[in-house]
């Protein structure tokens, strides 16, 4: 079951205090980004945080769980209604996240080398 859209962007305005809050459809939900880092899932209406040592010690309840089948467990995040403990938790979490690593540009080939 995919993600409604209306959740997925209340989600998206809940964590709006910790940054530029995008989303991308993927996987046939959606991607959650904070200033171009990926940091969590919108998975079947359910919200989950990629899981950090800074982001465990601010939960509320830990409970992690894969998003979809196959999938890592991810910090599973049910109280979604306080924006400014979503917004501390997506803060938390993606400082400690590495940096997305650079785009290859379009049409750039790549060289042999022996």
């Amino acid at each position: 079951m995919a993600s409604n859209p209306d959740f997925v962007q209340y989600i998206t305005d809940q964590c709006a205090k910790a940054g530029d809050i995008t989303t991308r459809k993927m996987f046939g939900d959606y991607g959650i980004y904070c200033n171009g880092k990926i940091f969590g899932l919108i998975s079947d209406n359910g919200f989950y945080v990629k899981p950090t040592e800074a982001g465990r010690k601010l939960l509320r309840n830990e409970d992690l769980r894969p998003p979809y089948e196959g999938a890592k467990p991810y910090f599973y995040i049910e109280d979604v209604d306080d924006h400014d403990y979503l917004a501390a938790l997506v803060k938390a979490t993606c400082a400690e996240l590495p940096e997305p690593k650079p785009k290859k540009k379009a049409g750039a080939k790549k060289t042999a080398t022996k």
